[in-house]
């Protein structure tokens, strides 16, 4: 046949749905087939290959196929064979040892193959990228052709939509590269395809030819299609092929790895440097001196830590200093013997660090030195952390109950009128948080004090002024401070405020301090005018006394014509001597009030400039003394308390009025630091004006002393701590509570309270101090708010009346006063000496706040109107106008109602509770074993 195979493949396209199979016959010739086994008792033949695997298979043609002889197939060429036994000899022939007949149906002359003209017609022809149909399809053309000698074809007749097939192969991806050709096996299923090999061609019994254009295909003897029949053969494939495609997965997923790898080690190796970047300024450069404290000296950032290592409080020193000036260690003749860290930053500022141990406490002084003028040393810490609060220092302008709620800029820390002033009228440089920290400055520091709430910065700083630290007591300022932390807020407190109280009482001391907590302060009222205080209202006065108790009569300054005369005012009390002896016999005991102002009126004012005792005035010589204003004097001079001749001279007039007329004791009426003359000059320097209060209390000790206006330090027993005079109001009240709580944390153990329904009456702001006004007693308050801070003085540790209760003509108010005074006598006064030795040994209050109770109870922390005395008590006064009810907490333990004598276990809120207006309510602590 003259046809090429691709024309006879054109010209049969069309009949190609009637075409056999390569590996089957038609469906008579199968019949006939059928029918001689079944006569010869043969085993039909099975079902084709496609037919078996279910899918469909190329279309075979051979054109122009020439019969081969039988004689030709035999290997004797002598008598004819037996078709048994050439059948025989056919097998052996094809299947040589070691080979097994495979599944496929090949044609016939296929032996007579020539490979090598096979190979040569491929390679000289251009190839491209085939499917596996095409290169069987040409395969097997070839091999046909060489056999045969006559161009005999075997055509592939591909189905229709292969040619869609195609182009879906050859088109590009996603990226617009061109996919590389997809190889499938029709004769194999996908799971087969994954494990075994493709099938090789048997040429002759010594030669396999396996697809040279599939890569997926290994050339191999032992590489062949396994017979359905023979499940042994199956897994002896595949495990076979195993080995080498795990090789190949191996390969592929060793490649992956790597590449995850080399990731994972770019991301690693870009944190450690940022990380070593950070340690390195952060962490590197933070050095630990001593124990549990860690300074960056490079940021400047202060960290003290716990027992367990944890951060209690870290801050930022010397915030004033260039962030870019480098430190160094100081030079040997700057350094100290105390085994002190010294550190500098040239020609800027010096660093000293030092620590102290006292067991379960840590202690940690640093003090700055300022080297160059216009430099403020200043160090800021954390205002809140870990819900710890700030409390200390006094009274505040705001009358914030914890410092940590207050905001103001840099103010110095002096005494003053907190109505006007940054401060109260009584001071203490002593600070503590309640996570455990406390701080107390030097007396020789220009402390200013600075709280920024939108920062959270509580901020210390030395700065010199012109007044308050006018004398410089170094050439810059220098900032001296000590840290002391422990686990426990209490004992911590009781660390910094510990002294002992007893040194030097006597037994006349001891008796007196149980007077002022017994019996109540009587203070006669305030007149407008002096002349309108005598010998009568006196008297009066202390017989409608009589019925609320004996206790200490104070007299106000009138007592005297002008202010500085020490000496009675004649004409006004020409028989003041008689009337104190009857005061005296009725068991009141006399206190007379005083003051280091002396009045350019007084007779003592020439003495005293004579004598150069007074304060001078600065930059002038010492013969020109300095004047201020205080109360009922326009003009006063001031006792120079530096100068060794005033106090001699002060003792020597106070001893006369005590040995004329019989006065037991007296009431120190100081002022504040702000009442000292503006320019004013001591003889000898002072640290700041409080110095001056500090030094003159101490001076007149001897003298007897029952209460001080103002303080920088604890006086000593039995002299109370006044708080500053109340408004009239409802916030006189709450003000009166928070002077008496804010002076017990700072260390003062005994206060008296103003005098119940308030010291004054204003109802506008005050622009000057009060004690630049001769102020007259208030009228008489309201009713519900004389009882209630009657209520409240209740349980104070002392109780300083000015109107006295039958003034209200009220049988309520009498009742109410009766049944208080009852309360106190038999509950508030034995609970008061119960405790007073431990705050005479610990530095701890009376009236307490209720963190001091429980420290580690956040509630106890943010409660300001209630109040423990000692710690068996706990009082919640209604401090509101019109209120009968209130939220009250009661700290873990059984308490008693004092109200209704119910039992309430503690450590939870009571919401509502009433409180009526003739009751307070008051809890008293029972036994831990007490049950419900």
């Amino acid at each position: 046949m003259s046809q090429t195979p691709l024309r006879a493949a054109q010209a049969l396209n069309g009949q190609a749905q009637a075409l056999p199979y390569a590996d089957e016959q038609d469906e008579a010739v199968a019949e006939e087939e059928e029918e001689e086994a079944q006569a010869k008792l043969l085993p039909v033949r099975k079902q084709s290959l496609g037919q078996r695997r279910n899918v469909e298979l190329p279309h075979l043609l051979v054109l122009n196929e020439r019969p081969v002889e039988p004689e030709m197939c035999s290997l004797n060429s002598g008598t004819p064979t037996p078709p048994a036994e050439r059948e025989r000899e056919r097998e052996r022939d094809h299947f040589g040892p070691g080979l097994r007949r495979n599944s496929i149906s090949l044609p016939q002359g296929i032996n007579s193959l020539d490979l090598e003209a096979l190979r040569l017609r491929h390679q000289m022809q251009a190839q491209e990228a085939l499917h596996e149909e095409s290169q069987t399809e040409s395969m097997v053309d070839d091999a046909s052709a060489s056999s045969m000698g006559t161009p005999t074809t075997i055509m592939v007749i591909p189905k229709a939509n292969d040619n869609a097939k195609q182009e879906d192969d050859d088109s590009s991806d996603e990226f617009g590269n061109a996919k590389k050709p997809v190889h499938r096996d029709r004769f194999r299923s996908r799971r087969r395809a994954s494990i075994a090999p493709l099938p090789a061609l048997r040429l002759n019994s010594k030669e396999m030819l396996a697809s040279d254009f599939d890569t997926h295909s290994l050339a191999s003897n032992q590489a062949s299609i396994t017979s359905v029949n023979s499940l042994a053969s199956l897994l002896r494939e595949k495990m076979q092929a195993f080995p080498q495609l795990i090789r190949k997965k191996k390969r592929e997923t060793k490649d992956y790895k790597i590449k995850i790898f080399v990731i994972i080690m770019f991301f690693i190796i870009i944190f450690l440097i940022g990380y070593a970047y950070i340690a390195y300024h952060h962490q590197v450069l933070t050095r630990s001196y001593f124990q549990k404290i860690k300074f960056n000296s490079k940021d400047r950032i202060f960290r003290i830590l716990s027992h367990e290592d944890k951060e209690v409080i870290s801050g930022h020193l010397g915030v004033t200093l260039d962030s870019d000036t480098a430190p160094f260690h100081c030079l040997e003749n700057h350094r100290r013997s105390d085994g002190s860290v010294c550190i500098e930053w040239n020609g800027i500022a010096r660093l000293h660090l030092n620590f102290e141990d006292k067991q379960v406490f840590r202690c940690y002084t640093l003090q700055w030195q300022a080297l160059r003028p216009g430099l403020l040393p200043t160090d800021c810490y954390e205002l809140k952390r870990d819900n710890g609060l700030w409390f200390g220092g006094g009274i505040t302008k705001g009358q914030e109950w914890s410092l940590s709620y207050a905001n103001f800029d840099f103010m110095p820390y002096a005494s003053g009128d907190h109505k006007v002033h940054q401060f109260g009228n009584a001071v203490k440089r002593y600070f503590i948080n309640s996570i455990g920290v406390a701080m107390q400055v030097s007396e020789r520091t220009p402390l200013q004090l600075g709280i920024n709430r939108t920062e959270n910065q509580f901020c210390l700083r030395a700065a010199n002024d012109d007044f308050t630290f006018v004398n410089r007591l170094t050439p810059l300022p220098q900032l001296d401070y000590k840290i002391c932390t422990t686990e426990d807020m209490r004992s911590l407190h009781m660390l910094m405020t510990q002294q002992s109280l007893w040194d030097g009482l006597t037994e006349q001391d001891i008796a007196e301090l149980h007077s002022l907590l017994e019996e109540p302060v009587w203070r006669i009222p305030n007149q407008a005018q002096r002349d309108n205080l005598n010998e009568s209202i006196i008297c009066d006065y202390s017989e409608n006394a009589i019925a609320m108790g004996l206790g200490h009569i104070v007299i106000n300054e009138f007592w005297q014509e002008n202010i500085g005369d020490f000496t009675v005012d004649r004409v006004r009390f020409p028989t003041l001597k008689d009337t104190i002896d009857v005061l005296h016999r009725r068991g009141f005991k006399v206190v007379f009030t005083i003051q280091p102002f002396i009045s350019t009126d007084s007779p003592n004012f020439k003495d005293a400039v004579a004598r150069k005792l007074l304060i001078y005035e600065r930059y002038s010589e010492r013969s020109i003394p300095a004047l201020t204003r205080y109360k009922s004097s326009s003009s006063a001079g001031v006792l120079d308390i530096t100068n060794n001749a005033s106090v001699p001279w002060l003792l020597e007039k106070l001893q006369r009025l005590k040995d004329e007329y019989g006065v037991k004791s007296f009431y120190l009426d100081l002022g504040t630091g702000y009442n000292l003359p503006h320019y004013y000059q001591c003889r000898q320097p002072l640290d700041n004006p409080d110095m001056y209060a500090r030094m003159l209390t101490s001076s007149l000790e001897s003298a007897g002393l029952m209460a001080v206006s103002t303080a920088s330090v604890v006086p000593k027993p039995p002299t109370f701590l006044s708080t500053p005079p109340a408004n009239a109001t409802w916030e006189g009240l709450r003000d009166t509570l928070a002077a008496v709580l804010n002076y017990g944390v700072i260390g003062y153990p005994f206060v008296l309270a103003g005098a119940i329904g308030g010291d004054y009456l204003l109802q506008r702001p005050l622009t000057k101090m009060v004690s630049f006004y001769s102020l007259a007693q208030p009228p008489l308050p309201d009713a519900e708010l004389f009882i209630r801070w009657l209520q409240l003085a209740t349980f104070l540790p002392a109780m300083q009346f000015s109107h006295l209760p039958d003034e209200y003509h009220s049988e309520l108010v009498t009742r109410v006063a009766q049944e208080l005074k009852e309360v106190r006598q038999t509950v508030v006064i034995a609970l008061l000496k119960k405790y007073l030795s431990p705050s005479m040994n610990e530095g701890l209050p009376l009236v307490r706040p209720l963190w001091m109770l429980d420290p580690h109870d956040p509630a106890c922390l943010i409660v300001s109107d209630e109040f423990s005395v000692g710690e068996e008590l706990i009082v919640a006064p209604i401090l509101d106008a019109g209120l009968e009810e209130r939220e009250v907490y009661l700290p873990q333990g059984v308490w008693k109602d004092g109200i209704d004598g119910s039992l309430r276990k503690g450590s939870r809120w009571m919401h509502g509770y009433r409180v009526p207006k003739d009751k307070i309510a008051y809890f008293r602590k029972m036994p831990d074993n007490t049950r419900f």
